[in-house]
């Protein structure tokens, strides 16, 4: 692999090479989700959430997606359940959510013990760091689901998982990864691009079609 040079000088300085790219996609990652929120009018939760998801999938094992998609809508539906259970109980909201955290870490832990009795190695050998991501996004549902409703939770929920597939695609090509660590400084063109998106006006993607009536009568 040719690096450039400020690569080979950062490399040089016993930096992994894995490492620097992660750290070169990640405003690439966030321009992405800035970009789908700005121009295609996609909500999901926030910037961060979207991000650190996308990178939690690219952690699972290479042929894993599917596990991090599974454990992604499981985190999501036993957050839900565990929020309604407890909605009798008249708690405070953080330690609510405490114990949702905690219902959910054993739910997991049962999952890869299912996972490893049955010969799933990718699901059984899950690396605590992307599951622990996953797992910590049920603050921001439950947040949500107190706020705005179930329906509006879950639609963030699953335009959250859309848009980190959409950047897992693009953090998982190769020939990305590999322009990226030649060509280091093109990762600065977010920050212009980012500046033309904050000063965005025009309709998003999603209300041309939500108002698609009412602008065909123009």
């Amino acid at each position: 692999m040719e690096y450039s040079q400020i690569t080979q000088f950062i490399v040089d300085q016993n930096v992994p090479a894995q490492t620097l790219a992660l750290l070169l996609l990640l405003p690439v990652v966030a321009t992405l989700a800035s970009f789908f929120r700005q121009v295609v009018g996609i909500k999901a939760f926030g910037i961060y959430t979207p991000s650190i998801i996308t990178f939690a999938l690219l952690a699972f094992n290479p042929n894993g997606l599917k596990y991090g998609i599974v454990i992604f809508i499981s985190v999501i539906f036993i957050g839900m359940v565990t929020r309604y259970a407890l909605r009798r109980a008249r708690l405070l909201y953080l330690p609510r959510v405490a114990i949702t955290l905690s219902v959910i870490s054993f739910s997991m832990l049962g999952v890869l013990i299912i996972g490893g009795s049955l010969n799933r190695t990718g699901l059984a050998g899950v690396s605590i760091f992307p599951l622990l991501i996953m797992i910590t996004i049920t603050e921001k549902f439950v947040a949500v689901q107190l706020e705005k409703g179930t329906k509006v939770a879950l639609i963030l929920a699953a335009e959250t998982l859309g848009i980190s597939l959409v950047g897992y695609v693009l953090i998982s090509w190769q020939a990305f990864i590999l322009f990226i660590l030649a060509y280091p400084w093109t990762v600065l063109l977010t920050i212009p691009l980012n500046i033309l998106l904050g000063k965005w006006t025009g309709l998003r993607l999603s209300e041309y079609v939500r108002f698609s009536r009412i602008l065909s009568q123009k």
